[in-house]
């Protein structure tokens, strides 16, 4: 049962404040409209593994002008990535689902937002701890009754969100754009005792957000503006309309705003306008599009072109990227690209019913490589050290690890020639293979010696085979997902020798007389199905057993 946040006066609790007849800023609007979930217990059901595992990738031969060939086809692949967990959407009544619009992650938690799409007003915001993003944590949900939620960025013990509201349902609301500041307590639960702060201002809808020290700058769309806000209280000191910005980005004193009318408006701090670049794009309706800053560049979400590259000194287009298609999943929704996240050498893409796209950043230009494999229609996306976070529409959160090298482990790998061959990996008795590297293999079968330095995946099986199968592994090793198990099996008179971490989808079968080995006092076994032991198998060394299943 969710706890119903009281009603509070509206006429005692109002604070008006203006610098235009519309733009208004109150306190304490309609709680009765609010349904906060601060209990762990009833919020854990939202955490889902079910699409848990390793993800392939769609490789797109046509727009990256790779060759194709059948000896291509068979490559093991780049971009070892698995998805970790999804974090479903709320739901209204059990039937309405919300669908997730945007995500921040600042810290140990990520804050998520969600929306309807239609004439209805719903909306909510999740905090999640991910800490341990193997295992994350909604902490806090807060349920809007008559909002949506399109937008939100944490900042010093506060959430600041922005949506759209049905005005005609509320007491105070003079606009249906409004920005809302929230209390956020050390273990990442939303406070609403002491009140909630709101600002109105132009505009159908708000549409994005941006705190810098002690100024909000929010951005709304159709006859909106962009108007800074004083953190303290809401106090308006500067505001500027425009026709319909979708998203706002800062840099160095520098305001980016999309103008899905226009195109690309720099404006200083202060709201002047310092540059001006036109771009001829189909925005589309009332549709998700974010601007950001990346190096000397400005970033833009242009929808069915996909992204935009423009500089920033020049104000011209560098290149478009365009969206990778995935001719064996069929589209839930509009193929446009809605947002864009930078991570090192890659570009991640949210395309809408496209879905997730790696794009690769080598150089002055960037080359589409290919569509990650997960469900939902991508409406943003954000990545953060070896994780990419993508608001996925009515699939949810979806968390998903790059299985990168680290440093140490790429020092350690160095001196091993990089694996560059088939996805199906076969090693003949007899032989004995050393390599490094970071693939996506279809299965590995290892009849002589394997060394294997670095970070994998394998959507199928691997099979140690009996007597001389011998398979090292230092690094990472991830086999299976949770909707397609996979195994481990080692044979008789086989060994599996571990210096790192093991995943496995699935199962370990370890038959009569194999042996498993870990190196070091540091590795890690997460296995989500069985671990069947025969007789007289060595287990040796010291590990770290999340799922307890030895």
């Amino acid at each position: 049962m969710f706890k119903r946040v009281p009603y509070l006066l509206m006429a005692s609790m109002a604070i008006f404040i203006s610098c235009s007849d519309e733009t208004t800023v109150f306190v304490d609007e309609q709680q009765e409209n609010l349904i906060l979930e601060n209990d762990l217990v009833k919020l854990s059901g939202s955490i889902n593994f079910e699409n848990s595992g390793v993800l392939d990738i769609f490789e797109d031969e046509l727009n990256s002008n790779k060759r194709f060939s059948a000896a291509k086809a068979d490559e093991a692949g780049d971009y070892p990535i698995t998805l970790v967990a999804q974090v479903s959407p709320p739901s209204i009544g059990g039937s309405t689902v919300l669908t997730a619009s945007h995500v921040d992650v600042d810290g140990d938690y990520a804050y998520v937002s969600y929306n309807l799409a239609g004439e209805d007003y719903y909306g909510a915001i999740d905090i999640i701890n991910i800490a341990d993003p193997h295992n994350p944590v909604v902490t806090s949900r807060l349920i809007y009754l008559t909002s949506d939620i399109n937008s939100l960025q944490y900042s010093d013990g506060y959430l600041y969100a922005v949506g759209g509201l049905n005005k005609e349902a509320s007491f105070t609301a003079s606009s249906s754009s409004f920005v809302t500041k929230i209390r956020i307590n050390g273990g990442g639960t939303m406070d609403l005792g002491a009140g909630i702060l709101y600002g109105y201002q132009p505009g159908d809808n708000a549409t994005d957000v941006h705190v810098d020290g002690n100024e909000v700058y929010v951005s709304s769309g159709k006859d909106g503006s962009v108007t800074i806000y004083d953190a303290k209280d809401f106090d308006v000191k500067k505001e500027e309309l425009f026709s319909d910005l979708r998203s706002l980005a800062f840099d160095n004193n520098k305001v980016a705003l999309l103008d899905a009318g226009f195109g690309l408006r720099i404006l200083d701090d202060k709201l002047k306008t310092k540059k001006e670049i036109p771009i001829n794009s189909d925005f589309g309706a009332y549709t998700k599009r974010t601007v950001d800053f990346v190096d000397d560049k400005i970033v833009v979400a242009e929808g069915s072109k996909g992204v935009g590259l423009y500089s920033y000194d020049s104000g011209t287009r560098l290149q478009y990227i365009p969206i990778s298609i995935d001719p064996n999943n069929t589209a839930t929704g509009d193929m446009v690209n809605n947002a864009v996240a930078f991570n090192k050498d890659i570009i991640l893409m949210a395309n809408g019913g496209a879905g997730l796209s790696l794009s690769e950043d080598r150089g002055p230009s960037a080359a589409p490589y290919g569509v990650i494999q997960i469900n939902g229609s991508v409406n943003y996306v954000e990545s953060k050290g070896d994780y990419v976070f993508a608001a996925s529409g009515a699939e949810g959160l979806q968390i998903i690890k790059l299985n990168r090298l680290s440093q140490s482990l790429a020092a350690t790998c160095a001196t091993l020639e990089e694996y560059k061959g088939t996805n199906k990996l076969d090693i003949k008795e007899g032989q004995d293979i050393a390599f490094r590297g970071a693939k996506r293999f279809n299965s590995i079968k290892v009849s002589g010696s394997l060394l294997m330095c670095g970070s994998w995946t394998v959507i199928n099986d691997v099979d140690i085979e009996k007597d001389s199968g011998l398979l090292e592994m230092n690094g990472n090793l991830l086999v299976g997902r949770n909707k397609k198990r996979k195994e481990i099996k080692i044979e008789e008179g086989a060994t599996l020798r571990i210096e790192g971490n093991l995943t496995i989808y699935g199962d370990l079968d370890l038959k009569d007389g194999s042996t498993i080995e870990f190196i070091g006092s540091d590795s890690v076994v997460n296995i989500f199905g069985e671990v069947k032991i025969g007789d007289d198998v060595t287990i040796a060394g010291d590990f770290d057993d999340v799922q307890n299943k030895f």
